[in-house]
This record gives structure tokens, C-alpha cells and sequence, in this order.
């Protein structure tokens, strides 16, 4: 089992952040995420995520001009912000992810699956984001609230990637966070049967 320390790190002491500090995030630190993130599960390794760091000021005013009111201001003072994106046509990446069957033929055609498939997975995918960008000194700030959209037509024109969430990076401001609020408890959420 991992220790108490490591389990702070990436559960228990770990909140989702609004407010941010005025410190640096690197490329390494953007990169070193993707590694760690990308050793999680995907169903048939069809790995649909794809992840637009926004960074620059240009760039970071396109993303809030999609941002709902809420979003805007967190969003604005973030240093980095990750668009979780899911590859409509990740099945094409197919052989070779997942190169031992004919994994691709299971989705030509389908779009009900895809569409299903894409959102689960790059769901999943994004869960392993946040747990990553932990993992490498970060807090992360996970949100809904924004134009899909217009968040596509601006930063994955051409693409068939469609916007699942957004998702703020760097040094949360603590003095800023909400009393952490409560969860289900375990007889709640599960059942052992």
C-alpha cells in the first residue's frame, strides 16, 4: 500500500482548486502528466483523450470568451488550462494500440459506440489526469461550464475531437478553497453482494 503521505497527496488532503497562485508551471511539468497519464486503463487501449494545453494570453482570452460566468475569473488566473478532449476517431489509432485483433472493425460504422466509447473512456482518461498532475506537485481545478461548442470550433478545428472537460493547473491558492464538503459514505455508494 502506498504511504499516508502519497495518499494525502493524490486523495484524501487534495481539492479541487478555484483560486491560484502566481508561480510558473513548466512544459516538463505538462509533459511529465501525459507520461504518467497515459499507463491508464482504456477499454481495447483505445486511449481517446487528447489534451490542448492552453497556456499563452492569447490563447488562454479565446478559451475564456467560452468559459461560463463562474469559470471565467479561475480560468483567467490559472497558469495552465487542459482542454480533455475525446477523439471521435480514435478507433483509426486502433492498430496500433491495441494491435493483436482487428480491434477497429468493431466501430467502422457505429456511431452510437463510438460516441459511447470516446466519452467513457476519455472520462477515465481524464480521471488519471488529475490523479497525474497531482502525483507531479500540481492541484488541478476540474469544471463543466463552458460552450463545447465553440470550445471545439476554436481549438480543435479540423479535428473530430470533441470537448469532454476543462480542467485548471498550477499551485492552488488554499486561502481560496470552500470548507471541503462532505461525501457518501461507504454503506451510501456500495453494496458487497
Amino acid at each position: 500500500m502506498l504511504d499516508a503521505n502519497t495518499l494525502s497527496t493524490l486523495f484524501t488532503q487534495a481539492r479541487t482548486h478555484n483560486g491560484w497562485l502566481d508561480k510558473p508551471v513548466s512544459n516538463a511539468q505538462l509533459i511529465a502528466i501525459y507520461e504518467l497519464m497515459k499507463w491508464g486503463p482504456t477499454s481495447a487501449n483505445c486511449s481517446p483523450a487528447r489534451i490542448v494545453f492552453v497556456r499563452s494570453t492569447e490563447q488562454k482570452a479565446k478559451l475564456l470568451s467560452c468559459m461560463d460566468l463562474g469559470n471565467i475569473e479561475k480560468t483567467r488566473k490559472a497558469p495552465v488550462t487542459a482542454i480533455i478532449g475525446m477523439d471521435m476517431a480514435f478507433y483509426e489509432k486502433l492498430p496500433q494500440l491495441f494491435p493483436h485483433t482487428n480491434a477497429k472493425s468493431w466501430f467502422t460504422g457505429k456511431p452510437s459506440l463510438i460516441e459511447t466509447t470516446a466519452f467513457r473512456n476519455s472520462s477515465l482518461q481524464g480521471g488519471y489526469f488529475i490523479l497525474a498532475a497531482r502525483a507531479v506537485g500540481l492541484d488541478a481545478g476540474p469544471m463543466s461550464g463552458f460552450d463545447a461548442q465553440k470550445v471545439e470550433s476554436l481549438f480543435f478545428a479540423g479535428t473530430q475531437t470533441k470537448a469532454n472537460f476543462i480542467c485548471n493547473l498550477g499551485y492552488g491558492d488554499a486561502s481560496q478553497l470552500f470548507p471541503r464538503s462532505p461525501r457518501l459514505t461507504f454503506d451510501e455508494a456500495c453494496s458487497i453482494i
